[in-house]
């Protein structure tokens, strides 16, 4: 007995072989059926390839008609989606992911990097996850970014653009993971992803998409912003630590005055800024989370969570206090070409030792720390955050001690 070819082998058959009369008219179908097949069976299995007000000259324009002019085809952006999608693409220009370029070159340590890592070529490093955020328009039309002016398919990938693959939780896991933020990590092994994992989606346990894009809002905001930081704090200890980290981060200057990296990071949305801003983004995760558990158990929980930030920053200020000083006694002098010392948004480019140690306290363990608590990793917060961060400061200590032994002070 011969065996049937299954129902989605006999479609692509179909498709490929042009025999589907709904885009058989199509000049883009037919001709790129030859030289990108993949491609088009790839739209074609989504939900607009399957419509017959949609092709591929929707979103590429209709210039391109030759093998010879395919510079001539007009490449996506969040405008193109927004002819059809409106709402989502005005919901996604509120939010995080929408700066997530700019956020990126506000980074003074992506001019000293190869443009494969931070730049429109090749998107290998940063730049990689980065190209979800909006492009200026002064970029685009110079013609920058072939590849890497969509945004929406970094979450819907091209050309199927599936919803149901951006609603599943692993689709953020190429960005979200890794050195300083594995978010995925921490979810994942946390109750909530074992429980997705054993379940699958029964709804049971909360998905990034559940927490983080209530009902499928596309703004994606959290309360405390990527770098854990809101201006003020009422807490005057807390605020003292703050103030002391925001200084070395560049948005403060030695007077406590805001800089152009302040601009910079209220631009990016990386922090919160005022009270109401934090608050509102904290209602709302309250909310989401009063759905399964009680009030009172979601406030503990989350107000925990800060306390385990304050004391994150309590340490992460006196270890700043004690580089700043270095550089103060003239041990340490200033890079040429350096605004701040030290300066952590400098990361890998740190000249000294000691001030590697710093940079990977901020970067990687205070991120654990406070990102493992809010996602309910246990392990992730203590041993990957919290006791990492005790060790860098007792390494930063001893080379201080040392530093100063050397130079007599």
């Amino acid at each position: 007995m011969k065996r049937l070819m299954r129902p989605s082998i006999v479609m692509g058959v179909l498709l490929m072989a042009g025999f589907l009369w709904a885009k058989e008219e199509s000049t883009c179908i037919e001709c790129h059926k030859k030289v990108t097949p993949g491609i088009v069976q790839q739209f074609l299995d989504g939900k607009m390839g399957q419509s017959d007000e949609v092709d591929c000259s929707t979103c590429h324009g209709d210039k391109h008609q030759k093998m010879d002019d395919a510079n001539l085809a007009e490449i996506p952006t969040p405008e193109t989606c927004a002819d059809c999608h409106e709402e989502k693409v005005e919901q996604f220009k509120a939010g995080k992911h929408a700066y997530a370029w700019i956020a990126m070159k506000a980074m003074p340590m992506v001019t000293h990097q190869p443009i494969q890592i931070t730049g429109e070529k090749g998107f290998k490093g940063c730049s990689g996850c980065h190209k979800i955020g909006l492009k200026s328009e002064e970029e685009i039309k110079a013609g920058k970014f072939h590849y890497g002016t969509g945004s929406c398919d970094a979450c819907h990938t091209r050309h199927k653009f599936s919803v149901e693959e951006a609603r599943d939780p692993r689709a953020c896991q190429t960005c979200h993971m890794g050195f300083d933020h594995p978010q995925w990590e921490m979810w994942s092994t946390s109750k909530h992803g074992t429980i997705w994992q054993i379940e699958g989606n029964t709804g049971r346990a909360p998905t990034c998409q559940t927490c983080h894009m209530p009902d499928g809002n596309h703004a994606v905001m959290t309360a405390w912003g990527f770098l854990g930081l809101r201006v003020p704090e009422d807490d005057p200890e807390w605020w003292a630590d703050r103030v002391m980290i925001l200084k070395a981060l560049g948005v403060l200057d030695d007077q406590g005055k805001p800089t152009a990296r302040f601009e910079a990071v209220k631009a990016a949305k990386v922090a919160r800024l005022t009270k109401e801003e934090w608050q509102a983004e904290r209602d709302k995760m309250i909310q989401i989370c009063s759905q399964c558990h009680s009030g009172s158990y979601v406030k503990e929980q989350l107000e925990s969570a800060d306390a385990i930030l304050r004391d994150a920053d309590s340490l992460m200020a006196e270890a700043i206090r004690i580089v700043k000083a270095l550089y103060d006694d003239g041990i340490l002098k200033k890079p040429e070409g350096w605004s701040f010392a030290p300066d952590l948004l400098q990361f890998y480019e740190a000249p000294t030792s000691i001030e590697q140690d710093l940079y990977m306290m901020f970067l990687k363990y205070r991120m654990r720390t406070f990102q493992g608590a809010f996602h309910i990793n246990p392990d992730y917060m203590h041993w990957y955050g919290w006791a990492m961060m005790k060790e860098s400061l007792r390494k930063i200590k001893d080379e201080a001690e040392r530093l100063r032994a050397e130079h007599g002070k």
